[in-house]
């Protein structure tokens, strides 16, 4: 006999454990699917090569799911200033914590710590059923919800399916939800460097003529580097000896923290951007990576994929019975909409610093120059990259889920 649940989660990565969390706090019966046991964070580990830079409407989020203190007590660098710059000239966007109020712009933390510190609320809270490890083998849908069968022979009923299950989502596929994708052809360099001078907790970023770099700090004074470039680039400088590819860095990061002493292990994955088609069919709901990529000179990823789930805890929140198919069509048509917007967005900038010549490189240094003089031009887009602009979800503006569910 199939076990009945409010929701099914497949997916159990970053957005798709603070889905779970949310909406098991908030009173829901939930299930979450997931094909691998994520592994605990180890603090003696070396800091991972995958990182977020966490806005502040997130960790509104992951207080709401209850993960945020378990992320508090472990590393993690809050960074107060952030500069924006392009090849030729040092002068560019500057953003101050102080400026506008703000204790932080934002948080760089390991993935897996964000990941693990969301399963460790989900398993003390028990709230959750959890199939791990477990890997979704079909589902039916219903008029009034879905069937999932799983590898492990079981059979589960949920009124809705979340599907948080990644860029090449198995959910997606199997409803025939299409995408929209662009192929950059370039790859995003990870590692970690140490400086002469350590990272004083400012996230900063040079566009090249082959791609944007990031230096982000890390909470031990080093950065953590996202370094865009062609395949070809990529896969050479991964390889490259390490005093070539110190040399090369400091080059390219204009020895911004004194040169750059030491580097990790170096990887490289590539970048596109996508988007779904839409984000519903039926009861099945696409949310993070499944729905939308986006190219990481945003570093809006993951932030996008937490708003997503706030917003499909605060639609269901306000659903009943009857109203339950009308939320989804709400959530589908508010986050697909608030996404479609930044991840265009973002693949205008990428375009837009890709664009060869002094003259085009003289009207984007113009644009930066009159956009930092403008107090209130960089506080709409501070707004904005903190997931807390006027259509966010209230979650990500610091309510309760106690305060949103007394309110319905």
């Amino acid at each position: 006999m199939s076990k009945a649940y409010d929701i099914c989660v497949v997916g159990g990565g970053m957005v798709g454990a603070a889905q779970a969390a949310l909406l098991s706090r908030a009173g829901f019966e939930v299930a979450l699917l997931e094909a691998f046991q994520p592994a605990e964070f180890n603090p003696e580990n070396e800091v991972g090569l995958r990182v977020s830079a966490i806005s502040a409407g997130s960790r509104a989020i992951l207080e709401q799911a209850g993960a945020w203190k378990c992320i508090e007590k472990q590393r993690h660098c809050a960074y107060r200033e952030m500069h924006v710059e392009e090849q030729g000239s040092e002068r560019g966007l500057d953003f101050l914590a102080d400026e506008f109020g703000r204790d932080a712009l934002g948080y760089i933390i390991e993935n897996q710590l964000v990941q693990s510190c969301l399963w460790k609320s989900i398993e003390a809270a028990g709230e959750v059923d959890i199939y791990c490890p477990d890997k979704l083998q079909g589902l039916e849908q219903r008029p009034d919800g879905v069937t999932v069968k799983l590898e492990s022979g079981q059979s589960l009923k949920c009124k809705v399916l979340a599907a948080s299950d990644g860029a090449l989502s198995t959910v997606r596929k199997m409803v025939g939800i299409d995408q929209q994708v662009w192929e950059y052809n370039e790859q995003g360099l990870v590692a970690v460097i140490t400086t002469e001078k350590p990272n004083p907790g400012i996230a900063w970023q040079r566009f090249l003529s082959g791609g944007p770099l990031a230096l982000l700090p890390l909470s031990d004074g080093r950065s953590s580097i996202v370094w865009t470039q062609s395949d070809a680039d990529a896969r050479s400088r991964v390889s490259l000896p390490e005093d070539e590819f110190l040399t090369e860095l400091t080059e390219a990061c204009r020895s911004v923290f004194g040169k750059v002493t030491a580097v990790s292990e170096r990887a490289s994955f590539p970048l596109r951007t996508r988007i779904s088609e839409h984000y519903l069919d039926g009861r099945v709901v696409l949310l993070g990576d499944a729905a939308h990529a986006v190219h990481p000179l945003a570093g809006q990823g993951v932030n996008l994929g937490f708003l997503d789930a706030a917003a499909l805890t605060e639609s269901l929140l306000a659903a009943d019975e009857h109203s339950l198919d009308r939320a989804l069509r709400h959530y589908a048509r508010w986050r697909r909409s608030d996404s479609v917007l930044m991840t265009r967005g973002f693949h205008a900038i990428h375009e837009l610093f890709a664009l060869p010549g002094q003259i085009s490189s003289k009207i984007r240094q113009i644009g930066m120059r009159i956009t930092n003089k403008s107090w209130f031009t960089k506080d709409r887009l501070l707004l904005h990259a903190a997931g807390q602009h006027s259509d966010a979800p209230r979650l990500a503006k610091g309510e309760t889920l106690r305060e949103i569910m007394r309110n319905h």
